[in-house]
């Protein structure tokens, strides 16, 4: 696991609901001033730049799951590729099988889908794939084995599913979907700044 911390004191912390579950939205306004603080206390100083990079970089870590070391490597690839860095590493992370499973609607978050996939419960080309981490590429097919405690579930977060990946043609029938095209920064939503996690890790390098 990336991460054993509470979520709840990640979201805390952080100041967002990386998560996306609407439970943690509460515990951003059920304790405005902190944990152990009382309302009238001093707040905290501004953040320097590098506490500012840091806060971002963790924001990505622990809405995609993705542990410092793995990070730290998906950061060290996306700055060989061509193009911008930042942009690269969101379409990297984008790419992980567990947050295609997420994007396709599959799982209502990235933790319930890495939990699916290190279960077996899906195929990448016909052939059993059970490694989160897995990047897809352009024209990959992901199918569902056939369980009906697993189709059961993937269908009930599919009816509350609100938004599905631009770069997946999924067909709800069949519990199935293809990559059509590499994820863009552009199509994403990001949790954070990515400027500054390149920074982070340049200067850190």
């Amino acid at each position: 696991m990336a991460t054993r911390q509470p979520k709840g004191k990640v979201v805390r912390r952080l100041g967002l609901n990386i998560y996306g579950n609407p439970k943690y939205d509460k515990v951003l306004t059920r304790k405005p001033h902190g944990p152990g603080k009382e309302k009238g206390s001093k707040k905290r100083g501004k953040l320097s730049v590098y506490g500012e990079q840091l806060k971002e970089k963790q924001k990505f870590r622990f809405a995609y799951g993705i542990s410092e070391r793995q990070f730290r490597n998906l950061f060290k690839k996306a700055n060989k590729m061509q193009g911008v860095t930042g942009d690269n590493m969101i379409s990297l992370m984008e790419r992980r099988f567990d947050n295609t499973i997420y994007r396709m609607g599959f799982a209502m978050s990235r933790a319930q889908a890495r939990q699916m996939v290190s279960h077996s419960h899906f195929c990448v080309n016909g052939k059993p794939a059970n490694i989160p981490s897995m990047l897809l590429k352009v024209n990959d097919v992901i199918t569902t084995k056939s369980k009906k405690g697993v189709e059961a579930l993937i269908r009930h977060n599919l009816s509350l599913a609100t938004s599905k990946g631009a770069w997946l043609n999924v067909n709800e029938e069949a519990l199935s979907a293809s990559v059509n095209v590499l994820p863009v920064a552009t199509d994403i939503h990001p949790v954070g700044n990515i400027q500054n996690v390149v920074e982070y890790y340049s200067r850190n390098a």
